[in-house]
């Protein structure tokens, strides 16, 4: 923040007050441009320097005159080109699902999971199911016994007995419901907030999920043991293993575990005898994880391991006899400032359910910013019409409700049942975007379609980064068609005016010190020096031999000026010589010369040679003439007491 005294302060703003919009940086045909769009464009092209009055000075001029072009590209109608219209959209498409995401709840989501991951939380549970296909008396059904459960637990009843009486999870008969610990995104979000708003010693009201009901018992609390990568080498139990085959396999195991003690290598032994199909693959690296991902005693065997290469004694899982490498340990939590932890924890977010709370939060503030109003009708009458459609049925006739019947409302557009119609009849065949939704899910759904759908069509008018960066890809664009237009091709193609322009400055066109030469690249040193070989033989077999050569020789022939030609210190160049080689140490590749004929006094460029140059020239010439017009077209006004503030 700048600190401005009060005698300047004052100043400020009287000046203010007589200007009435000190921040108006310039103005050209009426058009205005703000010291902060200035600042923005200068920043993003001159980073790398710190401003001074003169930098801001040169690039103002750039700046004005790139605002000049591309006001003549608009009032040439450049824009609507079919071309610049569709690259316009293709760049829009690329870059609009990074805006059409709420940051802020993304952000918010980041830091309650970093903070929630500094404590594991052990859990029991209690849990009803409601299967996917479940129907409404099936759901019912479940809440009643879900309800039963809590009701047995208010009137102080055990949590064990009662989660052995009422829980539908496989393993309750041996654990009662204990469950191990948990910390943050293991569990789906719904759940997790329940777990985490419930004091230890207490359990939580029935809360329900995809899979049904669940009632959680905070039995005890820890500081977060954090997340752990390890490697391990898994023997696995087949089906149909006896009790001596499983034995056979512990003996396996501690022999394995007595070669690892006495110093052979993890990964050769991981390839020679691990079962795991996934971490074989990766020398027995699993993905890291934390608490509550695995079984309890593999869980507990990996983070009793005390430092990273310590290896495990074998350890029995219900998926055999387990030999694990600690690797690499991050501690919980951590700062909720910092860049790479912050990092860690949202890609793992956006890999979750929480990006769809995210997106869930993200509706909410897509709702008011796109003016959603929904109108009044009969939905009785619209879910029966849905239902005519989902069928393919013939569509009843209602007085109060037609096609053109209007549902809902944003600023600028009315969705009608002709609208919710077409919805339908696009998810009509698919039986997995329709399965178990009652017609008020599925239009509720499409109220969210097509509040996403409209916010995308319109983001420039709700986000304003979107919208700086496709108007900046859009003028780029039309300053590159209007340079092509106005000044590079008539430059390249207009013969008569660039001998003419040549005539007039012949003076600027000059051979310093030069040479005919052919200037070869080989693709490594090897190949290098056996062309070398063969063009010091016979030279003028240069673009047989390049033809011959797969690829691995490319070579330019021509005039150049000895400065041009790639060397290694100073050389003597004589006709016939081969140069040094010169490595590229980006792509080992390598560069010699051979010399034809030597000019070593300054002499005047033929039009053919100067060509080039005289297009460049020629190019500034009529570029100059030009902005001369367009700053008469339209009249530049600097406000210099902005400028001068620029260094402020």
């Amino acid at each position: 923040m700048t600190v401005i005294s009060k005698a300047a302060g004052a100043t400020l703003l009287i000046f203010m007050t007589a200007t009435g919009n000190a921040q108006q940086l310039f103005t050209y045909g009426g058009k205005t441009v703000t010291r902060n769009e200035f600042l923005k464009a200068y920043n993003k092209n001159n980073s790398e320097s710190k401003p001074t009055e003169k930098s801001y000075r040169d690039y103002l001029e750039l700046f004005i005159r790139f605002k000049l072009k591309v006001q003549a590209a608009l009032d040439s109608k450049l824009d609507t080109l079919a071309n610049q219209q569709a690259e316009l959209q293709s760049f829009r498409n690329q870059i609009m699902d990074s805006y059409v995401r709420d940051e802020a709840s993304i952000n918010e989501l980041t830091s309650q999971a970093i903070i929630r991951s500094r404590k594991d939380i052990h859990i029991a549970h209690i849990f009803v199911a409601t299967p996917k296909e479940a129907t409404e008396a099936d759901i019912k059904k479940a809440q009643e016994k879900i309800n039963a459960a809590w009701n047995q637990l208010q009137k102080g009843q055990d949590f064990g007995k009662v989660a052995l009486a009422y829980s539908e999870d496989p393993s309750v008969s041996q654990n009662k419901g204990d469950i191990g610990y948990i910390t943050s995104l293991v569990l789906p979000y719904e759940l997790e907030n329940a777990v985490y708003a419930t004091a230890p010693g207490k359990y939580s009201a029935p809360v329900r999920s995809k899979a049904g009901f669940h009632i959680f018992r905070n039995l005890g609390e820890r500081e977060g043991l954090g997340r752990m990568k390890v490697a391990q080498i898994l023997l696995a139990f087949k089906p149909e293993d006896t009790d001596a085959q499983k034995e056979a396999t512990r003996k396996r195991a501690d022999s394995i575990y007595n070669v690892l003690t006495n110093g052979s290598d993890f990964k050769v032994l991981v390839t020679k005898f691990s079962d795991d199909n996934v971490s074989w693959r990766t020398n027995g690296e699993m993905m890291e994880f934390g608490v509550g991902q695995y079984e309890l005693p593999f869980e507990n065997a990996v983070f009793s391991l005390k430092k990273d290469g310590e290896i495990s004694k074998p350890l029995l899982t219900s998926y055999g006899y387990h030999i694990i490498k600690r690797l690499q340990w991050k501690p919980a939590g951590g700062d909720t400032a910092n860049a790479q932890l912050r990092e860690e924890y949202k890609q793992r977010i956006l890999q979750s359910d929480r990006f769809h709370v995210a997106q869930k939060m993200l509706l909410k503030k897509v709702m008011q910013l796109t003016g959603f109003k929904k109108n009044k009708f009969n939905e009785h009458h619209l879910f029966v019409f849905a239902d005519s459609v989902l069928e393919n049925k013939r569509i009843p006739v209602f007085a109060d409700l037609n096609a053109k019947t209007p549902l809902f409302t944003f600023t600028k557009k009315t969705v009608t049942v002709k609208d919710f119609q077409d919805n339908l009849e696009s998810i009509r065949n698919y039986e997995t975007m329709k399965y178990g939704k009652t017609k008020a899910q599925l239009f509720e759904e499409f109220i969210e379609v097509s509040a996403f759908d409209y916010y995308r069509q319109h983001l420039e008018e709700f986000n304003k980064e979107f919208a700086y960066q496709l108007n900046e890809f859009k003028e780029g664009n039309l300053l590159f068609e209007i340079m092509q237009r106005k000044i590079w091709d008539p430059a390249s193609t207009d013969s008569a005016g660039l001998k003419k322009y040549y005539t007039a400055h012949k003076d600027k066109y000059w051979w310093d010190a030069s040479a005919d030469a052919i200037i070869f690249t080989a693709g490594n040193e090897n190949a290098s020096e056996e062309f070398r070989t063969k063009i010091k033989e016979n030279y003028k077999d240069w673009k047989k031999l390049i033809e011959n050569s797969g690829g691995q020789l490319q070579g330019d022939s021509g005039r150049f000026e000895l400065a041009q030609i790639p060397v290694v210190g100073r050389t003597n160049f004589t006709e016939g010589l081969v140069t040094a080689n010169v490595k590229n140490e980006a792509d080992n590749s390598v560069t010699f010369a051979y010399i034809v004929k030597v000019y070593m006094d300054r002499e005047p460029r033929g039009f053919a040679d100067a060509r080039g140059f005289v297009i460049n020239d020629y190019q500034v010439e009529l570029e100059e003439k030009w902005i001369a017009e367009l700053k008469k077209k339209y009249p530049v006004k600097i406000n210099e007491a902005v400028v001068a503030g620029l260094t402020k």
